[in-house]
């Protein structure tokens, strides 16, 4: 079986998360993250910074603020 690279996940930056909040303290959001078809989950910088290593293994794609290094 040959080994098959997998960019994941897909990052892109915008401007600013204009009224998203911590799905897990409710705090200003830095950054929403795609699971497939699980759906939608948006962090602080707190709580992205803290999962960054599951983000990375599990989601499809992040959207995060200009400026923010969520890694």
């Amino acid at each position: 079986m040959t080994p098959m690279l997998i960019s994941r996940p897909a990052v892109e930056s915008v401007p600013e998360l204009v009224g998203e909040r911590c799905d897990s303290c409710g705090a200003a959001a830095k950054a929403v993250v795609t699971f497939g078809d699980a759906g939608d989950l948006a962090f602080c910088g707190h709580h992205a910074k803290k999962f960054a290593d599951r983000i990375s293994a599990t989601a499809d794609k992040v959207i995060v603020e200009q400026g923010f290094d969520w890694r």
